[in-house]
C-alpha cells in the first residue's frame, strides 16, 4: 500500500488552513476511523503549527461497531454515549472547530438487522442534535476531509488486490481535494472564486423555485424565503471563513419544506449508515415525500423517512454540473461527501440557517419555510440527461442547467 506522503500532508495542511481556517489560540475536536491515524497525525501537527488550544481526537473503529450488533443486548439499540454529544455541542459553543475524517466502509451494516440500524441511527440523531444544531446553523468553523480506509477502498475497487485499490483510492482522494499541485491553497482560492461567482448569480436572480426535468424526474422544488445561495468558502457566524466540505463543487441552498411538489428518481446509490440504497423513486406533494421506493434497500429507506416528520421533507438543494472533476473520474465512491458533488442533490431532513438573508432565529427560518429534522441525508439527482430552470414568482423561466451543464 503506498500513499503519497507529500500530498497526505498537503492534505492536513488545506484541511487545516482551507477547510478549518483554524485561529490562534482556538481549539479542535477531530473525529476519524482507526485506520485515518496517519492523516490525524499530520492534522494534528498543522493544527498546532497554527497556533491551536487544544487538539482532541475521537476515533471510530469497524470492528468495534460490528460488536454490538453481533452481542450487546436489545435495549442497547435505543442509546447513545448522550454525555459525549452533549460535551460536544459545548465545546462548540465555546468556539471550537470541529473536523471530521471519512472513509469508514460504506457496506458495514449491510449484513446486520436493519430495524437495529435504524433503531440506533435515531438514537445517536437525537443525541447527537444539540452538537448538530451548532453545525447546522453554522456556528462555528468546521470541515469534512477523507482517508482512504483499506474497507472503502475494496468496496470503490472491488477488482484490485486491496494495496492497489487503497493506493488507487488516494489519488482520486487527492486530486478531487486539489492537493495533487504544488499550490493546493492557492487552488482553492481560484476554485472558491468560481463557486462565488456561481452563488451570486442565483442571488441576483433571486427564483422562487427550481424546475427539475428528465428520465425519472419531475420535479418542482420551492426555495424558501428569503434564502441566499452560498459554495465553497463561507463566514460562519463565529466571524471564521472556511470551506465545510473538501471535496465540494456544489453551490446550494434551502428549500421550503412546504413547497416541493412531483417525483424524482436518484440518478447514485445512497450510502446510508453501512447499507448502500440504489434505485430510489419518491413522490412529493405539498413539500412531503408520499411515496418512495427503491430497488435496494428500500427497508432502510422506508425507515430513514419516518425518524421524525421533517425527514420526509427537503433541508438543501445544491447544483454541481455533471462535468465536475469527482464526476469526470466516472467513479462511485460510495461516500456521500465525493458522490454529492459528482452530481446535482437534494437532502431530506435539516435545513442549514445559514443559508438565508441576515441572521434569522430558529423561529423565523422555521416561518420562512426551513425544515427542521434530526437529520440531513444528501442524494444525488443529477446526470447529463437533466434539465434545471429557475421560475421566478411571476412564472418567469430561465435557464440555469441543460444536459446536466450550467446554461
Amino acid at each position: 500500500m503506498v500513499i503519497d506522503s507529500v500530498k497526505l500532508d498537503r492534505l492536513a495542511e488545506v484541511a487545516v488552513k482551507v477547510g478549518l481556517n483554524l485561529q490562534p489560540g482556538q481549539d479542535l475536536l477531530l473525529t476519524a476511523p482507526v485506520a485515518a491515524l496517519p492523516l490525524v497525525r499530520r492534522i494534528a501537527a498543522h493544527a498546532y503549527a497554527a497556533g491551536a488550544g487544544v487538539v482532541t481526537p475521537l476515533f471510530s473503529d469497524e470492528e468495534v461497531t460490528l460488536a454490538r450488533y453481533a452481542h450487546a443486548r436489545e435495549e442497547s439499540f435505543d442509546r447513545a454515549a448522550d454525555w459525549l454529544y452533549r460535551g460536544m455541542a459545548e465545546a462548540f459553543g465555546a468556539n471550537t472547530a470541529r473536523l471530521a475524517v471519512s472513509g469508514e466502509n460504506p457496506a458495514l451494516l449491510a449484513g446486520q438487522d436493519p430495524a437495529k440500524v435504524s433503531r440506533a441511527g435515531r438514537a445517536q440523531s437525537r443525541a447527537y442534535k444539540p452538537a448538530l444544531e451548532k453545525i447546522s446553523g453554522f456556528d462555528i468553523n468546521w470541515n469534512i476531509v477523507s482517508y482512504p480506509n483499506p474497507s472503502w477502498a475494496r468496496q470503490v475497487f472491488p477488482d484490485l488486490p486491496e494495496d492497489e485499490a487503497v493506493t488507487r483510492l488516494a489519488e482520486a482522494i487527492f486530486a478531487a481535494s486539489r492537493v495533487d499541485g504544488d499550490d493546493p491553497v492557492g487552488a482553492w482560492q481560484a476554485h472558491n472564486d468560481a463557486l462565488r461567482s456561481r452563488s451570486a448569480w442565483l442571488n441576483e436572480q433571486g427564483f422562487a423555485a427550481l424546475h427539475f426535468t428528465g428520465p425519472g424526474t419531475d420535479l418542482t422544488v420551492g426555495l424558501a424565503d428569503g434564502h441566499r445561495w452560498m459554495g465553497g468558502a463561507s463566514v460562519a457566524r463565529n466571524g471564521i471563513t472556511c470551506n465545510p466540505n473538501i471535496p465540494t463543487e456544489e453551490v446550494f441552498t434551502t428549500p421550503h419544506a412546504l413547497r416541493v411538489e412531483g417525483h424524482v428518481s436518484a440518478t447514485k446509490p445512497l450510502a446510508h449508515q453501512g447499507t448502500l440504497i440504489d434505485g430510489i423513486r419518491v413522490t412529493f406533494k405539498d413539500g412531503a415525500i408520499t411515496e418512495a421506493h427503491a430497488t435496494k434497500g428500500e427497508d432502510v429507506l422506508r425507515k430513514l423517512i419516518d425518524t421524525d416528520e421533517g425527514a420526509r421533507r427537503l433541508g438543501e438543494v445544491a447544483l454541481v454540473p455533471h462535468s465536475s472533476p469527482i464526476s469526470a473520474s466516472g467513479l462511485l465512491f460510495y461516500n456521500t461527501l465525493y458522490d454529492e458533488n459528482a452530481a446535482s442533490h437534494i437532502a431530506l431532513g435539516q435545513c442549514y440557517a445559514k443559508c438565508f438573508e441576515g441572521d434569522p432565529t430558529a423561529e423565523q427560518v422555521r416561518a420562512q419555510g426551513g425544515n427542521s429534522s434530526l437529520i440531513h441525508v444528501d442524494w444525488m439527482i443529477g446526470s447529463g440527461q437533466i434539465d434545471i430552470d429557475g421560475v421566478h414568482a411571476d412564472g418567469r423561466r430561465v435557464p440555469v442547467f441543460r444536459k446536466g451543464e450550467w446554461a
